[in-house]
């Protein structure tokens, strides 16, 4: 285990750098950036659906908007819609942003901080980019936790009775619900969740947008409860309904797997009951894979299951800090959250490898490629 400990820590290097890479490279060839953000809005021509950012962006462009000389007729920049700006001022806003040096530096001196977690500022918010993760953090967090704790509190009765009833009616049709489930992205169905029960065209059952009502800081503590999950419903249902398969699924295999083991046969002969044997002794050693799993799961749902949820229901979450990152340009924003999801990403699926080598001495990493 020491050895493919290692392995994977060394591995993590040339992964975490080919991330950062492969989208550092993609970012140069994406169109537009942070200089013609600025240009835009110096021009009018900031029709962003986020051009509503304001705070340190709107304190560079109205700041530097004074040196824009309506009489020159081009800047020579190459920046679409430069035309009639100083130049001078175009080389500024470069050197402000870090434009001034070659592509190659950029990303060296990157890393270089990255490795140190000095992530820098935010290109329009005068703020410092781990500030803005810690703010965000909270509702992210939140919600990835009650996605699995909502999944496996879900998941795992469905999956057992799947197992005892495996080939049944009930086994059937609920494989087909759950596929069926499976196959329908997230941002779909939070979508038919506003029009049917968030005011949308029918009924105005749950909240829309956020995670509290106005007026929460000064509701009782039963009051501010029952408001937060009122508002989590629709969140968690379209975040969670993909999630129920897998994890169903995984229960269901680990149970038939113990049940047609030869102790189970062997405590049947000896007059056990069906429910002695099936929570007495299979679901003790049926869970210990399922459980060990939680930090991927988690992970998997903190990372992957909130942008666009986050986005849709209006949540203040890192979700939504990101796309609106990549909309408007912010990339150290945009890098900063890459680097650290990716890290912790690999980091957790390191220690769920570890879980199971615990959990089921019987799995041996080191015997397979790394």
């Amino acid at each position: 285990m020491a050895a493919y400990l290692v392995k994977r820590l060394l591995l993590m290097i040339p992964t975490l750098l080919g991330i950062m890479l492969i989208s550092f490279i993609i970012i140069q060839f994406a169109p537009g950036g942070p200089v013609e953000r600025v240009i835009a809005q110096l021009t009018g021509t900031d029709v962003s659906a986020t051009s509503r950012i304001g705070g340190g962006q709107s304190d560079i462009a109205g700041a530097q908007a004074r040196t824009v000389q309506g009489g020159q007729e081009g800047s020579g920049s190459g920046y679409r819609g430069a035309q009639g700006l100083d130049p001078e001022f175009i080389k500024q806003l470069e050197k402000q942003f870090g434009f001034d040096k070659p592509a190659h530096e950029r990303f060296f001196l990157m890393m270089k901080n990255y490795l140190m977690f000095d992530f820098g500022k935010s290109y329009f918010r005068d703020v410092s980019v781990i500030e803005l993760i810690k703010e965000k953090l909270p509702v992210s967090i939140s919600l990835g936790i009650w996605m699995t704790l909502f999944t496996y509190l879900i998941s795992i009765p469905l999956g057992i009775r799947k197992a005892v009833h495996d080939g049944e009616k009930f086994d059937t049709w609920t494989s087909g619900i759950l596929v069926i489930g499976y196959a329908i992205p997230g941002f779909l169905v939070a979508v038919f969740l506003l029009v049917m029960f968030a005011g949308g065209s029918f009924l105005q059952i749950f909240p829309s947008r956020g995670l509290t009502s106005e007026g929460w800081s000064q509701m009782s503590l039963w009051g501010k409860a029952v408001d937060y999950a009122w508002h989590l419903v629709l969140p968690l249902t379209a975040m969670a309904l993909a999630s129920f398969t897998t994890m169903t699924f995984l229960t269901k295999n680990a149970f038939l797997d113990e049940i047609r083991k030869q102790y189970v046969l062997t405590g049947r002969s000896k007059g056990l009951s069906e429910s002695t044997i099936l929570y007495g002794h299979v679901f003790r050693n049926a869970m210990l894979l399922v459980i060990a799993g939680f930090p991927g799961a988690f992970i998997g749902a903190f990372l992957t299951g909130s942008l666009l949820i986050e986005t849709i229901f209006s949540l203040d979450g890192l979700g939504l800090l990101g796309f609106e990152s990549i909309i408007n340009r912010d990339y150290p924003v945009v890098f900063a959250t890459l680097y650290i999801f990716s890290l912790v990403s690999l980091v957790v699926h390191l220690v769920t490898d570890l879980v199971y080598t615990m959990v089921d001495p019987r799995i041996d990493f080191e015997s397979r490629e790394v």
